[in-house]
């Protein structure tokens, strides 16, 4: 049971960390923010590992730690190094009103996880509600940013959480299924800075309503 509350308790620092990163206006603090969410989303894998005995998360952990903790930060903090827009940095939703939103997300996450009956989850449920509410945290990240680089972090949110969602209920998948899922991520977050540096190449700008250039 107290690995259960740990588990928990760690998960509801996602959710916090998550508010964070979607609040915060300096580009290269979120990347940091990231890294330091990431860092709590790894030390759920290993709860969740000694918890319900799944040695495979170990080898995620590490993979996880190398790529999501280290790698991703540092490559989004290069690209906010390079590709600096002040103006894109002003936010759509003031941060009041973001953690509302995301009380809000949080809440009926946890209200549509409680009618689920699985015995695997069955004191792990408002951990998989934060998972579940990530994907609409990402959402709102991506909504809530003019800035077409910071967006990029709500695709990580989502991430985050389907990976926790494959913690909580696959976590006795082979091995290299879940490091699988993390390389993808990683592979995709660089496809994405590289379209974005094209896009800031030629139209000099990070807003995402100064885009309107791309039509037609």
């Amino acid at each position: 049971m107290n690995g259960e509350i740990v588990i928990n308790n760690l998960a509801g620092l996602l959710i916090i960390t998550s508010l964070m990163v979607i609040g915060v206006r300096k580009p290269r603090v979120v990347a940091i923010l990231y890294s330091l969410q990431s860092l709590v989303l790894v030390l759920t894998f290993v709860a969740i590992a000694n918890t319900v005995d799944a040695p495979q998360l170990y080898h995620w952990s590490i993979t996880a730690f190398i790529t999501k903790v280290i790698a991703l930060p540092a490559l989004l903090y290069y690209a906010f190094s390079k590709m600096y827009d002040p103006e894109a940095d002003k936010p759509v939703i003031h941060f009041a009103w973001l953690v509302i939103i995301g009380g809000v997300i949080t809440l009926l996450s946890f209200l549509a996880i409680e009618s689920v009956q699985l015995p695997l989850v069955a004191h792990l449920k408002p951990a998989l509600s934060v998972s579940l509410g990530h994907f609409f945290l990402g959402l709102l990240c991506i909504v809530s940013q003019r800035n077409i680089l910071k967006q990029l972090f709500g695709y990580c949110l989502m991430e985050n959480g389907s990976s926790l969602t494959l913690a909580l209920l696959a976590n006795k998948a082979p091995g290299l299924v879940e490091i699988g899922v993390t390389i993808d991520a990683v592979f995709a977050v660089i496809f994405m800075i590289i379209l974005v540096k094209q896009i800031y190449t030629k139209l000099h700008t990070l807003d995402a309503q100064q885009l309107t250039t791309l039509k037609g």
